[in-house]
């Protein structure tokens, strides 16, 4: 006879388990009896268990019908990032368990039941993963069954090796090309550097360790770096040497080039002096820090972010392409509307009164400001010492200085006055019809997108990504920076070209996307408000 609980509804069980948790979450627990607090750490361990068979059995028949190909994610563990909220590293242990629910059913089923706890599972299924396919369904049930007779971790993995043992004996020439001893994940952090781990093959743990004992020998007496270090500086030797060799074949078409994004106050020397340069400087390396921040988490272009020494010893031996953002400098904009107001005939002691019109047709455009049947201002001829000409070029000059940016840095750079190092042709970014992508224009998109700018969300770096013409070449869609966005393969080539979805970039720069029927809408961004 079953005691689960009776719902209406999986909407139903999903409300008494978020209720249950809720209250659970906001329960005092130094209140509780001794007792009370082991009888809820055992329950919820037995609810992890549940919760793990239960969303891996979910997800794997979402994964069977291609669910998430409705939110236009290429894969379920893209769908788990965007949709639910979830790391890329949780979003992977979610389809790794829903991949269990085939090839270890009896364990899935064990969980299910609540009868062993996920970490235990998870060690189980790494065991047997290396053992032959027509044994493992056996050996997975002896092991959940000593599992639930309380046999300890210790005695698991000593029956594990023992079952491993005998399996292979029947079977002597039966290890064919499996991959489930071999993994390495490269995760970045907070603040640009990397976390590498990873379970590697006997063979490939043999060539590493060469490499890397052959690279990290102390350098001297006065080499105080300890092994760990040595290693890691021998294994970023090692890769670039590989880089600087040439042998690394080309991605999305492009040759492997390792990328630093490094701040401008480290590659030139700054007149530290000037009061409005440090402030200037200060306020971009802000921004800086916090694109640098945001790349892990949110994609980036694969790129490395220097500063310091770190950078002035990257930047010792590579080629150096300055690139000027369009920031605006609002500071001008009084002056630029000053000027403009002047043209128009406007300003102060230059708007007197002057005669209604009369056209013979009542006029829409507002109410007199000075009401029915008084005279209205009029523009008047330009004061002593003004003429149109000097007006415009005024317009024209506090235009130039709105888009070049605090400082005048637009300009600053384009002079060359920083020197042979950062000088260097401009790069037209827009050139009308093209049949390809210039390297200039195609550079500025990767800065600018720095990922694949897909409205649902997509963290495939720049470096994997291709350019799309958001107005396309065959509908008159020029090759410019502006009708130029970063997609991936598949939200470019799939969801795009071959779906009919349309993908368009809004004014403040986020995305939104469509597809073919307009039954489904897709943003970078929250939702407009409602009215209110």
């Amino acid at each position: 006879m079953s005691t689960a609980p009776a719902f209406a509804s999986e909407t139903d069980a999903l409300r008494m388990l978020d209720s249950a948790l809720g209250f659970l979450a906001a329960a005092d627990p130094a209140q509780m009896p001794t007792v009370i607090q082991a009888r809820c750490l055992t329950a919820l361990e037995r609810a992890d268990a549940r919760a793990t068979a239960a969303r891996a059995a979910i997800l794997a028949a979402f994964t069977a019908t291609k669910g998430y190909r409705d939110d236009a994610d290429y894969s379920p563990s893209s769908w788990l990032i965007h949709q639910t909220r979830v790391t890329k590293a949780t979003a992977g242990d979610h389809a790794g368990w829903s991949r269990r629910i085939r090839t270890h059913p009896r364990i899935m089923a064990a969980l299910a039941a609540g009868d062993i706890t996920r970490s235990y599972a998870r060690t189980i299924c790494a065991w047997t993963d290396q053992i032959p396919g027509d044994c493992q369904d056996n050996a997975d049930d002896i092991l959940v069954s000593a599992a639930q007779m309380g046999m300890g971790l210790a005695d698991l993995a000593a029956l594990a090796a023992e079952i491993q043992a005998r399996s292979r004996l029947d079977t002597p020439d039966e290890d064919g090309p499996r991959f489930e001893d071999r993994a390495v994940r490269l995760e970045t952090t907070f603040g640009g550097a990397g976390v590498l781990n990873g379970d590697l093959s006997p063979e490939c743990a043999a060539v590493v360790s060469a490499v890397l004992e052959a690279l990290s020998a102390p350098r001297g007496a006065e080499d105080d770096r300890s092994h760990a270090q040595r290693y890691h500086d021998a294994l970023e030797e090692a890769c670039r040497r590989l880089v600087a060799a040439g042998l690394l074949p080309g991605r999305a078409g492009q040759p492997v080039k390792v990328t630093a994004h490094i701040h401008l106050s480290d590659l030139t020397g700054l007149d530290i002096g000037s009061r409005l340069q440090k402030e200037w400087t200060e306020k971009v390396r802000r921004q800086w820090a916090a694109a640098r921040a945001a790349a892990p988490a949110g994609g980036s272009d694969g790129a490395a972010w220097l500063e310091g020494h770190a950078a002035e010893g990257f930047a010792c031996d590579a080629s150096i392409t300055p690139v000027v953002l369009g920031t605006v400098n609002p500071g001008v904009l009084e002056d630029l509307v000053r000027f403009c107001v002047q043209l128009a005939g406007h300003g102060p002691g230059r708007c007197t009164p002057g005669p209604i019109p009369d056209h013979g047709a009542p006029d829409h455009s507002g109410p007199a400001p000075a009401g029915p049947g008084e005279p209205v201002p009029a523009p008047q001829p330009l004061p002593p010492g003004l003429s149109r000409e000097s007006l415009e070029q005024g317009v024209i000059a506090k235009a130039i200085a709105l888009l070049s940016g605090p400082g005048g840095l637009a300009s600053f750079l384009r002079r060359r006055e920083l020197g042979a190092r950062l000088g260097g042709p401009s790069q037209p970014l827009d050139i009308g019809y093209s049949d390809d992508i210039p390297a200039g224009i195609r550079n500025a998109v990767k800065l600018r997108d720095l990922h694949c700018q897909w409205a649902g969300g997509c963290d495939q770096p720049a470096s994997a990504c291709e350019v799309h013409h958001l107005r396309h070449k065959g509908h008159g869609g020029e090759t410019s920076l502006d009708n130029c966005i970063l997609a991936c393969f598949f939200h470019h080539q799939v969801m795009i070209h071959r779906m009919g979805w349309t993908l368009v970039r809004n004014p403040d720069g986020t995305t939104t996307a469509w597809n073919r029927a307009r039954t489904k809408v897709l943003r970078s961004h929250s939702p407009p408000a409602g009215a209110g």
